[in-house]
């Protein structure tokens, strides 16, 4: 994954003059560390869990990035998730670097003691890795503002203070902010909206949804209420397509209890496993994992615009084939970036002891998304170029700038 990762990071150069030192130093990861966590089971018994941390570029600032709880979760998959986020917080303007975090467990096997057992381990495994002006954690795949709860009762624990900065996307009563449970999909959603004229979509468009968890759900709630058409939406049990449209909050009552597909029926049928990306529509929103849209099966999409609310759910190949097509792509490190965003105002709020109205925080989520958003599609015009490479070109300016205004002796220090 790190590969292919930076392969976008290969094609940003050759559109700017740019130091050596620059390229050699954002190739690699600046540490990585990974663990072994034992834990105390219910029933008695201890279990341990591989775990890791990456900050993968701190020329900017502190590193920030989730915590994902997942079976398959993989060094390498961390350390692409951190490159991703290093680029993510430049393309935003953030004073950030890209970090990354994950356990390999199923957390849906545990319970909730064992859940918190976890949680508090990860925290007590990284906390010399992990602060407020070091690294900073957020929730991911499978973690939630609870864990982000328990993770910063740990940290306060073991350093004798309340340090709230410590980790965003806590609940509210601890610190947490306002706005931060739609982040990620509001600013998808006003990138979209922005973006209307130039993508040549109105009132009625219609689109397909992949992953309808968290962000999938804000987006289709979002999307409905500017008058687009939901026709297909799938999860990991499969989904349902219907060209008239679907009732969003019927969606929502049959995810919760317990498959999308028990809404088939007179003029809704099934699909299953990637045929969603074969849906005809004018939108399709990846918000899922990474690598949906792969070489094997790119051909067959039918949107015309495709809103990456996953982190990486478009191979590089598949990247060329929609190019060719006339897919408009919003990449993941512009269109997803409204949850680090919210992220970073979250720990704004925290270090000043301050906290703004939900109303507030859209606004100026909603600002940072249009501002960036409009420089990354104004530069892919300029110079004739994909949205995705003109916004690794727009991070990769600011990184470069970041490395050099350092000194050399940096690479010689890190």
């Amino acid at each position: 994954m790190l590969d292919q990762a930076l392969t976008r990071l290969e094609e940003a150069a050759r559109h700017l003059q740019l130091d050596g030192d620059v390229l050699e130093k954002l190739k690699y990861p600046r540490e990585t560390t990974k663990t072994r966590l034992m834990i105390r089971m219910d029933d008695g018994s201890r279990k341990s869990f591989m775990a890791w941390r990456c900050r993968y570029d701190d020329t900017r600032g502190p590193t920030k990035g989730g915590i994902r709880f997942h079976p398959e979760a993989t060094m390498d998959e961390v350390e692409t998730l951190a490159f991703w986020m290093t680029f993510k917080c430049a393309v935003m303007n953030l004073p950030y670097g890209g970090g990354k975090g994950a356990v390999q467990v199923d957390p849906h096997t545990l319970s909730k003691a064992e859940l918190e057992r976890l949680s508090r381990a990860y925290m007590q495994a990284f906390s010399h890795i992990i602060g407020p002006d070091r690294d900073i954690p957020a929730p991911d795949v499978y973690t939630n503002s609870m864990i982000m709860g328990w993770m910063a009762d740990e940290y306060a624990s073991i350093v004798g203070r309340v340090s709230p900065a410590v980790i965003t996307g806590k609940p509210i009563a601890l610190g947490g902010s306002l706005g931060r449970d739609d982040a990620t999909a509001r600013g998808g959603f006003y990138l979209l909206r922005h973006l209307e004229t130039e993508l040549g979509l109105s009132r009625g468009a219609t689109v397909a949804i992949q992953g309808f968890g968290n962000a999938g759900t804000h987006m289709a709630r979002l999307l409905a209420g500017a008058g687009y058409r939901i026709v297909a939406v799938s999860d990991s049990r499969g989904g349902i397509h219907a060209p008239s449209g679907l009732d969003v909050e019927r969606l929502i009552a049959a995810k919760r209890n317990g498959s999308l597909k028990t809404l088939a029926g007179a003029g809704i049928r099934t699909i299953e496993g990637e045929a969603i990306t074969a849906v005809e529509c004018d939108v399709l929103v990846p918000a899922a994992l990474e690598n949906l849209i792969h070489e094997g099966n790119a051909a067959a999409v039918r949107a015309r615009v495709i809103v990456e609310l996953a982190n990486g759910p478009i191979t590089p190949e598949a990247d060329t084939i929609l190019e060719r097509k006339g897919v408009a792509v919003l990449p993941d490190i512009l269109a997803n970036a409204g949850g680090v965003t919210v992220s970073y105002f979250e720990w704004v709020q925290n270090r000043q002891g301050l906290y703004w109205t939900a109303e507030e925080i859209h606004s100026r989520l909603r600002a940072v998304m249009e501002n960036e958003g409009r420089s990354v599609w104004d530069l892919a015009r300029q110079r004739r170029i994909g949205v995705r490479t003109a916004a690794y070109v727009h991070a990769l300016s600011r990184l470069a700038e970041a490395i050099e205004a350092h000194g050399t002796q940096q690479f010689f220090t890190s």
